[in-house]
């Protein structure tokens, strides 16, 4: 967004709050200089048209109504926006309200939400939001959206778009065409999903979204989502649909050490093999977990079961065939994520910036520049915009803004002196983030996250509304005891003896651990504690916990007051290995979830992403889950290993 741009569109929003009459097109033209930059009347008439349409996308409320003239059959349109309906109410907030809104917005830190999240707390600080307030809770979840075609069915659900996907079902080889008005969208087991109308079937349908195949298109038209319908309900359905069922694998002795920690009971199978029986909710994740065990497990039943892991293991072989096009690396950029636009981030920017100013007279030049998340050059041409930005004839509406020794003042700015109401990614962040910590063992009992959601919902007005709309849950049945006793544990100052699955060694090994935090990554629960046997602290995956027993006070201190949770999983060393894989679009999380360094697209639509590693046992198994949408490309020996590993693995499935 130009500069010129950011600048006519802040003395809009300015001029129109200054009114309560409102102004007619050409009174703004007369008000608003950057206008007559225009190189025509009729091309003016379209600029004006453009930042109206403009300034409602981003939620500012540009009014227009008709005013009778003395002249019969004449009418003057003009337009204004009213205090009252620009204004995000003057709603206040408790230090442990502030604190649970502050957890769900860092929920969406590394997710598409992210900058919708850092928007709405910078607007709630006057409202008595400090990040701070936080600090004290040892606990800190993260909302994964990295499932493929996630922006575009966030997109079509909050802004009620009819949507059109290839789609194939679970044990289905065929894709079909779907045509859907979405209703609504959320996640459960660890997937999220669209719930809407399916108009070639006349009927409520879910459908996953790591199941939808080739693009997904918005399509025009307008439909009315029914009254009653609420996203928990309506995935609630999924309880039946993933409702505990059997299935067998045979595994080789000693291998499979996570499956059998699940089998309900283990008997003689084929092949001197341990026959498990097994009762699973999810097939596709099980399928996974077999895959990813190669040559040393078999899948038997169910026959879907089965034909899942030949499938897999079929194309993570057919993949690492494919021969490479050329590429070279660069260093990766920054994770994407599905942020405001240039011009909606300048200008949401610029508008958030006086209230918080105001709210803080003498703010720090770098603590603000931190706060919104720009460089402090930056910073110094926003609030140089800021002091030329107001009524063209009126010299006295311009602001005062002072920050020459690096301490920010501002005067003369009532109209911008509070912040604007929430758009709905904003609403949405905060609010869906309070449900998801609603629904978590532990904090979700919490009076605070109630009273902060009942708080944040009123004053959303409109936006608040997705909150029936968009549902986001973090634990399953398995995680949610092991949650709450580590919960416990941390609160109590207690020390643990965790019995813990290692899968690259594929054994169970038993940990005594003083736990210190929790926090999730990609959908997934990690235990931060200090580990008496490597006498260090280390992070412990809460689904391969499968047992806690308590052994009496933690010898060693909390992390210090206020440590930033891990950003990383990963902490690079001197003797990691490089690899490159090649992954589909599908794929691309890993590229962030394993901190990709180095990147290149391939002429094919794939992308080249390298990673380090301590070690490169788990990359061949780690195709095979994948099920074809990963493939390596380097170093040789190791993709020459993987190919080795995948044949000996799809040997178990060919026909007697």
């Amino acid at each position: 967004m130009s500069a010129k741009r950011t600048e006519r569109l802040l003395n809009l929003v300015i001029a129109l709050l200054s009114t309560r009459r409102g102004f007619t097109k050409h009174e703004l033209f007369e008000e608003i200089e950057l206008y007559s930059e225009a190189s025509t009347a009729d091309a003016r008439e379209k600029l004006f048209d453009r930042d109206k349409a403009f300034l409602r996308e981003q939620g500012i409320p540009v009014e227009s109504y008709s005013e009778e003239t003395m002249f019969e059959d004449n009418t003057t349109q003009r337009y204004r926006i009213r205090q009252d309906a620009y204004r995000l109410p003057g709603v206040r907030f408790t230090p442990e309200e502030s604190a649970v809104l502050t957890l769900a917005a860092r929920m969406w830190d590394q997710a598409s939400l992210g900058s919708a999240a850092a928007r709405a707390l910078r607007k709630l600080h006057a409202r008595g939001v400090l990040p701070d307030d936080a600090a004290a809770i040892p606990l800190q979840p993260s909302i994964r959206t990295n499932d493929a075609h996630f922006d575009e069915i966030w997109r079509a659900a909050t802004t009620r778009t009819p949507v059109t996907f290839g789609y194939r079902p679970v044990g289905s080889t065929e894709q079909s065409v779907r045509q859907v008005q979405p209703w609504g969208m959320g996640s459960r087991f660890g997937h999220w999903y669209l719930v809407g109308y399916d108009l070639d079937r006349g009927a409520e349908r879910i459908f996953r979204l790591s199941r939808m195949e080739g693009p997904v298109r918005l399509r025009p038209g307008a439909y009315t989502v029914p009254v009653d319908f609420d996203i928990d309900a309506s995935l609630a359905s999924l309880d039946d649909v993933y409702a505990p069922r059997p299935a067998a694998v045979e595994v080789d002795p000693g291998a499979g050490a996570a499956l059998r920690l699940q089998a309900e009971s283990i008997e003689p199978g084929n092949a001197g093999r341990d026959r498990l029986q097994l009762r699973v909710r999810d097939l596709d994740a099980l399928a996974a977990d077999t895959a990813a065990l190669g040559a040393a497990a078999v899948a038997v039943e169910p026959a879907e079961f089965a034909d899942a892991v030949r499938t897999a293991l079929a194309r993570a072989l057919e993949t690492q065939r494919r021969p490479l096009p050329g590429f070279e690396l660069a260093a990766s950029a920054a994770p994407a994520r599905r942020p405001a636009s240039g011009a909606q981030d300048h200008l949401t920017r610029l508008l958030d910036l006086v209230p918080y100013v105001l709210a803080n007279q003498g703010a720090d030049m770098n603590e603000t520049a931190g706060a919104f998340g720009v460089s402090k050059e930056q910073l110094g041409k926003d609030l140089n915009l800021l002091f030329v930005s107001g009524p063209r004839h009126y010299p006295n509406g311009l602001m005062d803004v002072s920050f020459d020794d690096d301490r920010i003042y501002i005067e003369n700015a009532e109209n911008l002196s509070e912040p604007v109401r929430f758009g709905m990614d904003e609403a949405a962040a905060l609010i869906v983030g309070l449900d998801t910590l609603s629904a978590l063992p532990g904090i979700g009992s919490s009076a605070a996250v109630a009273s902060a959601l009942e708080k944040l919902t009123e004053a959303a007005g409109e936006a608040g509304g997705v909150g029936t709309a968009v549902a986001a849950r973090l634990d399953d049945e398995s995680d949610g005891t092991v949650l709450a006793e580590l919960q416990q544990a941390i609160s109590g100052t207690r020390q643990l003896e965790l019995r813990y699955l290692v899968p690259r060694r594929d054994e169970v090994t038993l940990r005594t651990v003083d736990p210190r935090r929790l926090f999730s990554v990609d959908n997934t629960w990690y235990l931060e504690a200090w580990c008496h046997r490597a006498e260090a602290p280390r992070n412990f995956r809460v689904d391969r916990i499968h047992g806690v027993r308590d052994t009496g006070p933690a010898l060693t201190h909390a992390p210090e007051p206020g440590a930033a949770f891990p950003a990383s999983l990963f902490t690079p060393g001197p003797l990691d290995h490089r690899v490159t894989l090649v992954l589909e679009p599908a794929a691309l999380w890993v590229a962030e979830a394993y901190d990709a360094e180095r990147q290149a697209p391939l002429a094919d639509g794939r992308t080249a992403v390298e990673l380090r590693t301590a070690d490169t046992g788990w990359i061949p198994a780690f195709t095979a889950r994948l099920g074809g949408a990963a493939a390596v490309a380097a170093p040789e020996e190791l993709r020459s290993a993987t190919l080795a590993w995948l044949e000996e693995a799809a040997a178990n499935y060919r026909p007697a």
